[in-house]
């Protein structure tokens, strides 16, 4: 029995109760029909316990569900049982920031817009340095170095072997917020320049002159899986990360997210748009 399961453990017991409900059956049912207590179904739902890829597949059979992408995928989020790097923090750290390493670690896709901040994997040391500074209350300096070394670590993402794709839109406040002053905020804006010559980040501006648009007044993190039943949007708020996943919310920012893409430059006319702003400092 697992005291304290992942946001992934927790997130694949979700999916295995959405597919029971769809069929029409309680916990105590289909105990009867495994030949199990319902307290074991309850445990599998809950990510209190591991469950087989063998499993997954005959609970799938008994619910009627024929979507093989999904039941691949469920699958494989059951057959990983990995510990990642960010364990290293948990004793450290409030879990739902080992959550959202987890969920970039296993993201087919990353898309994110903000409007007043620079997005995590984006920042350098010196900024998240003095991001976290501002926390309230204010967090004890080891606390500190603490969360700006998990943030870091975090940004493996963007180098490995095969690194996550980003979709990036960065609204112009955010870029003339000048975190730790105008050194920092220059070396900020100089390795937006650099990361958004990767290959596989795509990043975009919104400038002051596009107006008013939906979506402007929050931070949108939105991760892909690998099938569309398992992506994962995260709310930036300042008590931690906020992970939403029903189907009318993964539509909601869908739509938000286009939107913003749509009115913001491309990716060339982003690049010149930065090195300005970089220039004035």
């Amino acid at each position: 029995m697992r005291s304290n399961p992942t946001g992934r453990q927790l997130r694949f017991g979700a999916e295995l109760r959405k597919l029971r409900e769809h069929a029409g059956l309680t916990a105590t049912e289909t105990g009867r029909i495994l030949g199990v207590q319902q307290n074991q179904i309850s445990n599998m739902e809950a990510g209190r316990v591991g469950v087989s890829p063998d499993r997954v597949r005959a609970l799938a059979g008994h619910y009627g569900c024929t979507d093989q992408a999904l039941i691949a995928a469920l699958c494989e989020m059951t057959a990983d049982r990995n510990r990642g790097w960010w364990e290293e923090y948990r004793e450290i750290l409030p879990g739902p920031l080992l959550d959202l390493a987890e969920v970039e670690h296993h993201a087919q896709h990353l898309r994110t817009a903000v409007t007043v901040h620079i997005p995590g994997l984006f920042q350098t040391v010196e900024h998240a340095r003095e991001v976290f500074r501002q926390d309230v209350p204010a967090l004890p300096p080891p606390d500190v170095e603490h969360r700006v070394s998990f943030r870091i670590k975090r940004q493996a993402v963007l180098y490995r072997e095969q690194p996550v794709p980003q979709q990036v839109v960065i609204h112009e406040a955010a870029l003339r917020m000048q975190f730790g002053g105008t050194v920092v905020a220059r070396k900020q804006l100089e390795h937006l320049l650099a990361l958004s010559e990767l290959p596989h980040i795509s990043l975009h501006v919104i400038a002051f002159s596009a107006g008013s648009f939906a979506g402007s007044g929050q931070s949108i993190y939105y991760s892909h899986g690998p099938v569309r039943q398992l992506d994962t949007i995260n709310l930036d708020q300042s008590h931690g990360p906020v992970f939403l996943d029903t189907d009318p919310q993964l539509e909601k920012y869908r739509v938000l997210l286009n939107r913003m893409e749509s009115i913001a430059l491309g990716r060339e006319e982003s690049r010149t748009f930065i090195h300005t702003i970089a220039l004035s400092l």
